[in-house]
């Protein structure tokens, strides 16, 4: 059972929450937390990873502010929503909340109920602006594992594809991690396209680095794949110099220093489905989705590989070498 988010409240002199704060907490089962003094507050943020940080505003905004700015300038308490509670202050004072980087600053001129409107607004963009890639600006694990969640919670038929680009280290290592992000920029936006194309009702996330999963309807998977691969194979030997092109490879050292030839790259796509099997939770996709991607890279170009077994997860061998592939 997953814990319940905190929010983090803090008064300079100790006033109580505000009454719509503590309405607020209370609807979505939240966990309340007050700092005593300016270092507890960093404190309980650096190690309790707050849904919101809520600063009473209606004494001293300068302290406030100052405060607010000590808590954006760290890289890690950086992320987290902050709001000003300010029911008094005046124009001065929420230039200066807004300056120091508060994300909102709630005024006696708005209503409770926008206040707790206001509230929800901010925790649910914090969540969203975390959970994406700061390259590609697709989701993450967080809420990959979200939509398929979904997707077995309406007992959907869908098929989740894992795609990882084959050489990818070594072209970074070559070209730099300028061209390496360029390229997963530009893969990012292939899958998009695709899924966007065929799939009204998909979703493509990034898991990090050069590995990305969509999830699309199953009946509709390996067109997906297929045109995914097609559109790779055809834009990604741009990304090399005219000579290695031409060549279909480059020289590179593997880690004892031997030279080796290093293929362009390609795309392996692991794929899963709920066709033939029964899964309970998102991490028992994953699992399989993972270990099916892991299969493909042992092939040679671009390539989907589909695991058609059937029966509940771990009731097959773990290795998947029964599973019908398919090539674009």
């Amino acid at each position: 059972m997953p814990l319940p988010p905190v929010i983090v409240y803090f008064s300079l002199k100790g006033s109580s929450p505000p009454k719509p704060l503590v309405e607020y907490v209370g609807q979505q089962e939240a966990r309340l937390v007050e700092g005593t003094d300016v270092e507890s507050v960093i404190l309980l943020v650096n190690r309790g990873h707050p849904a919101l940080v809520v600063l009473d505003g209606r004494q001293n905004m300068k302290a406030i502010s100052d405060l607010i700015e000590k808590l954006r300038g760290d890289s890690f308490s950086s992320i987290f929503p902050v709001i000003v509670w300010a029911d008094k202050a005046d124009l001065s004072d929420i230039d200066r909340a807004f300056g120091a980087g508060a994300d909102e600053v709630l005024s006696s001129a708005m209503k409770e109920r926008e206040k707790l409107l206001r509230l929800a607004t901010i925790v649910r963009r914090a969540e969203r602006d975390v959970g994406v890639h700061p390259t590609t600006r697709l989701p993450g694990t967080a809420m990959i594992e979200r939509d398929i969640g979904k997707r077995l919670t309406a007992d959907e038929k869908f098929a989740v594809c894992y795609a990882d680009i084959d050489n990818f280290k070594e072209f970074n290592d070559r070209y730099g991690y300028q061209h390496g992000d360029r390229v997963i920029l530009l893969v990012s936006k292939i899958l998009r396209d695709v899924v966007n194309a065929y799939a009204a009702t998909g979703f493509l996330g990034h898991i990090g680095g050069d590995d990305f999963i969509f999830n699309v309807p199953i009946d509709i998977f390996e067109t997906c794949c297929r045109e995914a691969i097609s559109i790779f194979d055809t834009l990604i030997p741009f990304q090399y110099s005219d000579e290695d092109r031409a060549a279909g490879f480059f020289w590179g050292k593997d880690r004892r220093g031997q030279l080796h030839r290093i293929p362009l790259m390609t795309l392996s796509i692991g794929t899963v489905t709920n066709d033939h099997r029964r899964f309970t939770h998102p991490a028992q996709v994953g699992e399989l989705a993972t270990e099916m991607k892991a299969y493909a890279k042992t092939k040679q170009g671009s390539i989907y590989v589909v695991d058609r077994r059937h029966g509940e997860r771990g009731s097959q061998p773990a290795h998947p070498e029964p599973a019908t592939k398919e090539e674009a």
